[in-house]
């Protein structure tokens, strides 16, 4: 399969031996269409299997109480992304390679191993939750499941030697199998339409309700998907050589932000919604009962007792297809990582093998997978800042961005954005300190 064509092709293409005679809306559909598919990648990092306890036990704790916390987190990660895509847009360069350009070089080797231990963390995540949902559907021991489940990611990264736009693909329609998992649930659930009208509005009630909303909060931005997001996109709208980025006129360079915007939005909109879902479901289903809910396969085993067993196999089918999307996504991150910062790439394998072997590891040694689903968000919360703030810098310098730069008020909300996430994250990490 082939790459897209060039934005300048897709919307420009005139030839006069073939004259294009579907409508106006006709032809901007399929050039908007042809273009959607980077943050369906991003998107899926907040569906991962870390998600899956966090949202379950919030809605088991709670109720439909939280669900505003859900809602306020995903749209700050739309603005997060959305900065990410315009980055890549503006520059042709993903975030790591302008880093190591405008960074001194001890900065820029610090800024590169945390990235790769915030990879490493990553697959610890999704191959744990692919060994569990292996285990669930099919009763295979957590250390063969983890070991297939890496083969099966590994796999899905061949797509991305034919072109992003295959891996694009497999990657969204995971995320598909996904929300579609979990909207057969929901309609079984029967939830209530007023629980979740009454969980949009903001409220707490109690210290751990405030705890647990910090965790969600805090945990909105996955700073690998940054990295992996801004790659993406020069890719996926490239441009004649001849053409300069900064020179594009003005309606064209308004319709690219538009298409870019829409692909955040309906992506990490569907992501938001699968969250949601997952609080709703476990508020409806397990608040005020006495069944457990703190582990992943608890989660597993309270849906087949309350929806019976269809339930229970659509929950282990998108942990699956969860962990084996996020996993292959985690290693193209590492790819991506590593080329940016250091200018140097080494064979997928190796490093499949170096993401992969610390969660075997884990899963060999017989610890709480759930736990180390939980520690694994703790390394990644040390990641946030170094992505994060990079990112809000480079996108507000106009000797960078030139037209492309955001408006100070952009600029402004995703500074106080950033603030809030970093904040919360050193609460969290400072309350995991204190016990």
């Amino acid at each position: 399969m082939t790459e897209p064509a060039s934005v300048a092709t897709v919307i420009d293409a005139t030839d006069s031996r073939f004259p294009d005679r579907r409508p106006p809306w006709r032809r901007r559909l399929r050039t908007s269409l042809a273009l959607l598919g980077p943050a369906f990648v991003a998107a899926v990092a907040y569906v991962d299997p870390g998600n899956f306890a966090t949202n379950f036990s919030g809605g088991a704790s709670f109720g439909y109480l939280l669900l505003w916390v859900i809602v306020t987190a995903n749209l700050m990660a739309m603005l997060i992304q959305t900065l990410t895509a315009k980055l890549g847009l503006a520059t042709g360069r993903d975030l790591a390679s302008l880093c190591r350009e405008r960074f001194p070089r001890p900065v820029t080797w610090g800024l590169w191993l945390q990235a790769e231990a915030v990879a490493i963390a990553t697959d610890i995540a999704e191959i744990v939750g692919g060994a569990v949902a292996l285990n669930l559907l099919f009763g295979i021991p957590l250390p063969v499941g983890g070991v297939i489940a890496a083969i099966v990611a590994f796999g899905l990264l061949a797509a991305q030697n034919r072109g992003h736009r295959p891996f694009e693909l497999v990657i969204g329609g995971l995320l598909a199998v996904i929300a579609l998992g979990f909207g057969y649930t929901l309609i079984r659930s029967g939830a209530s339409p007023s629980g979740m009208a009454e969980g949009l509005v903001p409220r707490f009630e109690g210290v751990d309700s405030v705890l647990l909303a910090t965790g969600i909060l805090g945990a909105t931005v996955m700073p690998h998907v940054i990295y992996v997001h801004s790659a993406l996109v020069p890719d996926r709208y490239p441009l004649p050589a001849d053409v300069s980025r900064h020179d594009l006129p003005a309606p064209r360079r308004r319709q690219l932000l538009r298409t870019q915007r829409t692909d955040v939005v309906i992506a990490m909109g569907l992501a938001g919604v699968v969250n949601a879902v997952m609080l709703v479901i476990a508020a409806q289903l397990f608040f005020g009962d006495a069944t457990e809910v703190a582990s992943l396969e608890e989660v597993h085993a309270g849906l087949g007792a309350q929806l019976g067993s269809g339930s229970a196999i659509a929950f282990g089918v998108a942990l699956l297809a969860s962990g084996l999307a996020a996993s292959a996504v985690g290693t193209y991150a590492g790819q991506v990582i590593m080329a940016g910062f250091l200018k140097r790439r080494i064979p997928l394998l190796l490093r499949r093998l170096i993401t992969v072997v610390p969660a075997l590891l884990i899963l060999l040694s017989g610890a709480d997978p759930t736990q180390a689903l939980v520690w694994s968000q703790v390394v990644l919360s040390f990641g946030i800042p170094f992505a994060l703030i990079p990112l809000v810098w480079l996108t507000s310098r106009r000797d960078l961005m030139g037209a492309w730069v955001n408006r100070r008020a952009t600029t402004l909300v995703a500074s106080v954005v950033a603030a809030l996430i970093v904040g919360l994250n050193v609460f969290l990490l400072v309350n995991l300190a204190l016990g």
